[in-house]
């Protein structure tokens, strides 16, 4: 939906429910948390700090050591290494907000506590098809991010006034990530007004930029160069690609989470492919993200055949199986999808 469009009530009830000063927020980003995830959630936790509320971020997990740099004015929470305290500290929360994500399960295993969460609950987020769990819901799956969606919730909430540099750096870097350095999602106007607004509060994006795509380990670049030279694996007739990486092989590059962030991009600079997938062997399933071009649904693909979704052009899923099984199924099924991939826009 067009957030213009948004029932006036839902943002009434949002800005009631933001009212008190003395509201205790929990701020929630989905499992494995990527750049727009902690963006928004961070970025957000800092202008209710400078609303006067207290606010938290729980996490389910920790995010890559590349984000560090962002300032938090708020306390974060990683709950599979605080569990107790991230428990806590919904408990003590009047208001939850989840962010970058609206399927629950997203929520690793924070998801209980969500279910059982007693104040009121919102969600804020970009990616379609949303499910019903949350009791307000700003949801606009034609954002290019849901950084970019708290921006322009912000401003419908009269609060761009406790907008400040850290904010924008969270919220830019959002943008900035899910767009793949704005090289897809940006047909939209909006996307550009809204980090042209982001600029005049002093943020620099070159620094920005080298902070995130120039601040990986000799392990995630030898990693990236293996998989490109050894697991890469092309099909000129179907117009696709696919990395495979064990747990072995993530092992001896010593993998931290974040390492294999836009490994899947990598194929799509291929000239001809416009469907490219990734599959990392994790214990007991195998995590499975798709890129797509043009016109090719990469959510549906991911939807029908392993447990995902997502947008259009870019979606995730999982399958528990063996990671020989989930890229055997991979080459199996496109064939079938011959005719979309051969008219699918490069």
């Amino acid at each position: 939906m067009d957030l213009k469009k948004t029932d006036t009530e839902v943002f009434n009830k949002l800005r009631e429910a933001l009212l008190s000063i003395s509201a205790r927020i929990a701020i929630v980003p989905h499992v494995n948390p990527d750049g727009d995830a902690i963006g928004s959630a961070v970025g957000l936790a800092n202008l209710l700090v400078n609303k006067g509320h207290r606010a938290v971020v729980i996490s389910p997990n920790s995010y890559p050591a590349y984000y560090n740099w962002l300032k938090n004015k708020a306390e974060i929470v990683f709950a599979d290494k605080h569990r107790k305290k991230a428990e806590k500290a919904l408990e003590e929360s009047d208001v939850l907000i989840c962010v970058d994500f609206n399927d629950i399960g997203r929520a690793g295993k924070l998801q209980k506590s969500i279910e059982q969460f007693a104040g009121i609950t919102i969600l804020i987020d970009h990616h379609p098809g949303p499910e019903n769990f949350c009791d307000l819901m700003v949801s606009a799956p034609e954002y290019s991010s849901t950084a970019e969606l708290i921006y322009d919730t912000i401003i419908r909430l009269g609060y761009k006034t406790f907008i400040d540099q850290p904010v924008a750096e969270c919220l830019f870097t959002g943008i900035m990530t899910d767009t793949g350095s704005f090289s897809h999602n940006i047909s939209r106007p909006n996307t550009f007004k809204v980090v042209s607004q982001l600029l005049t509060f002093g943020i620099n994006p070159d620094k920005i930029q080298a902070e995130v795509y120039h601040n990986f380990s000799a392990g995630r670049m030898r990693l990236l160069g293996y998989c490109l030279n050894e697991k890469m694996e092309v099909f000129p007739r179907y117009r696709a690609a696919l990395i495979s990486i064990t747990k072995d092989e993530l092992k001896k590059y010593n993998f931290v989470p974040g390492d294999a962030e836009g490994f899947v991009n990598y194929p799509l600079s291929i000239s001809g492919i416009v469907f490219s997938a990734l599959f990392i062997e994790k214990e007991g399933y195998v995590k499975v993200s798709f890129r797509s071009k043009g016109s090719f649904p990469a959510n549906r693909f991911s939807a029908k055949h392993f447990n995902g979704g997502g947008h259009l052009n870019a979606s995730g899923g999982e399958i528990k199986t063996s990671l020989e099984k989930a890229v055997a199924l991979f080459r199996q099924l496109l064939p079938d999808y011959l005719h979309l991939l051969e008219n699918a826009e490069s």
